[in-house]
């Protein structure tokens, strides 16, 4: 690793990071100055227009404290060329964006171009043509050193990158950072792999997964952004928490369009303000719920009891009633939306009229269909024969009454799986029911049995393995014309109804074609920590192939006998404070209060830390997705004593201890549960 020296080339890399900058201005600068008078017909245009470009404006920011470029790649031979001897190479800046100077020459290569990719995976076995890649040290937004790596050179040994590794190990307050200067090569390839397949990538605590899938958004859109301009994207998280930690991430790499949200926020079509008993909650989150909302729904669709007459004038057209039991019948068979049905049936009504009228030396035209269509009789018919539904009212029936539940769950539910999603208090409209979460993907479900969900361009699904089935087909309705790429840890499932395979898993979503990747490479949670959790991988997810640290720092790690209770606790907190970084006290949700009434300031998860206020106070349920520089862990018994089984528990405290950088006290006034001693 170099420093600055009298002879040293890092003041002309310097240059380059300050011709870069002013490049930069001048390219934002050009987008400020644009003039739409005169090249907008409307005032509609204009306002798109506008929008557009203050976008633009947006992207092209420079953020003084993120590095413009961490990397530099010197081709033997220009890319793309023949690699004749003799052949004059090229010299590309990797960085976060594409940056030019006035005549349109690239001073900086956006790290998702082609040209890019052998920073992330050329080696000294295949060097796909790079004879040197340098890697830049920042501190701050200041250029302070470099690293070479001579890929052609047989004598010069590969050895891990001292940059690459403080940059994984420097210590981060605030919300996530992107990790484009450390993607591995196996993430790369993940990050990189086709819009049109779907991917479920399997991860450890600490082996980037969800960095993975934000920086594979920013690359899709990077090489298909006319289409998923046109289609949209999503990224799906577990909680708001969650979601405003990686909010940071995307526009960091010039990406402000990607819509966030939890899936709770997907299906909000009433207010939820009730909560259910683990057991009805599984079997309202069991797959079979989608086969008894169908039949439910289909068993509004009544034969018609008679024929309809249509008086046009003086002539009357009647339609049979057996001609309209087979149109029915052909719109049961034709397997679209119950409301698509719906909308369909009066005209094929309209169409046995015209057959008629043609039959009797008419010439009607489309016109006239229509307004057969609209006849009283024949939309007092379509009302009897396939009436419109409510999927709000369709759900609280089936939970409320029954007799109508047990009509259409016979042979799908139990008896007493019946008795357990049946409200106890019925409610008297759907404005007054106390919706539960599980309750209303029910009525997302008979939505989409109704009327068909739009479909994005590309979803990303983090923390996966907490969705229930229904939740799964949920989520794969908004891609079903779409991809998805699937992020999560089976080891850290904590619902009753967590995942038990990805396949399945992938098949609830529509997905089962996907490729399954696993990351066992550990690049954020030291050795000593990672270890010590992967004592609970036989007890909660015996299939799994432990994390392998890759971290050159073991970290810090202690376990401690707090004896005199929250003080030793935030005797600990303090200490870790004097240290540089983020802290994280987690905890048993039930304990929270009292540790928040301590007496050392924290924030809540989700609220931004300052260098001022670096501890954050985070309930256990709160922890998954969430990473800290050094973690105060209070209690691990209390935090598996805090679910409704020991398995689940066990994986909560999985999940509670990984989610240190640097490193993790383990404190505790009762014995440890049995499975990490």
């Amino acid at each position: 690793m170099s420093t600055p020296g009298h002879d040293d080339p890092l003041s002309k890399e310097r240059s380059h990071l300050a011709a870069s900058r002013s490049a930069l201005r001048a390219m934002r600068e050009d987008v400020e100055s644009l003039d739409i008078t005169d090249v907008t017909a409307n005032w509609v245009n204009a306002a798109v227009l506008e929008a557009q470009i203050e976008q633009r404006i947006k992207a092209l920011a420079d953020l003084s404290g993120t590095p413009l470029f961490f990397g530099r790649l010197d081709y033997l031979h220009a890319p793309g060329a023949e690699q004749a001897e003799g052949g004059e190479g090229e010299r590309f800046y990797v960085g976060r964006r594409h940056v030019h100077d006035a005549d349109g020459d690239p001073m900086v290569i956006d790290w998702r171009a082609p040209v890019s990719q052998p920073f992330y995976r050329a080696s000294k076995k295949d060097p796909q043509d790079v004879s040197l890649r340098r890697r830049f040290g920042y501190t701050g937004g200041d250029l302070t050193a470099y690293e070479d790596e001579h890929l052609l050179d047989p004598a010069e040994a590969a050895t891990t990158s001292r940059l690459l590794q403080q940059e994984i190990e420097r210590p981060r307050v605030g919300p996530m950072r992107d990790i484009v200067a450390t993607i591995q090569p196996e993430q790369d390839e993940i990050v990189r792999a086709g819009l049109a397949g779907s991917v479920c990538v399997q991860g450890g605590p600490g082996t980037g997964k969800t960095a993975v899938g934000l920086h594979r958004v920013a690359y899709l859109l990077y090489a298909h952004r006319e289409r998923l301009a046109r289609t949209g994207t999503l990224v799906i998280g577990p909680n708001r928490s969650f979601l405003h930690y990686i909010e940071q991430v995307l526009p960091a790499l010039g990406e402000l369009t990607v819509r966030q949200a939890t899936v709770d926020d997907l299906v909000a079509h009433v207010e939820v303000r009730g909560t259910d008993e683990a057991t009805t909650a599984v079997i309202k989150g069991d797959a079979r719920m989608a086969e008894v909302l169908r039949r439910a729904l289909y068993a509004h669709v009544t034969p018609p009891a008679e024929g309809v007459v249509v008086v046009r004038g003086s002539r009357r057209w009647r339609v049979p009633v057996y001609e309209l039991e087979e149109i029915v019948r052909e719109l049961l068979a034709r397997d679209i939306r119950y409301g698509a049905a719906r909308e369909a049936l009066p005209q094929r009504i309209a169409h046995a009229v015209l057959v008629q009228m043609e039959r009797a030396g008419e010439a009607p035209d489309d016109r006239v269909q229509n307004a057969v269509a609209r006849n009283a009789a024949v939309k007092a018919l379509v009302k009897s024969v396939w009436p419109q539904v409510d999927p709000a009212k369709l759900v609280l029936r089936l939970l409320t009454d029954a007799d109508f539940l047990a009509e259409h769950a016979e042979g799908v539910l139990t008896g007493d799986e019946q008795k357990a999603v049946l409200w106890v208090k019925p409610a008297r409209s759907v404005k007054s029911a106390r919706w539960s979460p599980a309750d209303a993907v029910l009525i997302d479900e008979a939505t989409d049995l109704i009327e068909r969900t739009h479909s994005l361009g590309h979803v990303v699904l983090d923390e996966a393995q907490d969705l229930s089935p229904m939740q799964y087909r949920a989520v794969g309705r908004r891609c079903t014309t779409g991809s998805a790429t699937v992020l999560g840890d089976l080891a850290q499932g904590t619902t009753p109804w967590a995942t038990r395979s990805w396949e399945e898993a992938l098949g609830h979503l529509g997905k089962g074609e996907a490729v399954v990747e696993e990351l066992t490479a550990g690049f954020r949670v030291p050795t000593d920590v990672i270890a010590y959790a992967s004592r609970l991988l036989p007890h909660i997810a015996p299939g799994l192939t432990p994390v392998a640290s890759i971290r050159e720092n073991p970290g810090f790690f202690d376990i401690r006998t707090a004896d005199a209770g929250p003080a030793d606790v935030v005797a600990a907190c303090r200490e870790l404070l004097e240290r540089e970084g983020s802290v994280g006290l987690i905890a048993a949700d039930a304990r929270v209060p009292e540790l928040a009434a301590a007496g050392i300031g924290h924030v809540g998860p989700g609220e931004e830390t300052t260098h001022a206020t670096r501890l954050t106070l985070v309930p256990a349920s709160l922890a998954k997705g969430l990473e800290y520089d050094y973690v105060v862990l209070d209690e691990p018994q209390a935090v598996v004593d805090g679910e409704p089984d020991e398995r689940t528990g066990l994986r909560r405290l999985y999940v509670a201890l990984t989610r240190a950088v640097s490193g993790l006290v383990v404190t505790h006034a009762a014995g440890l549960p049995r499975q990490l001693t």
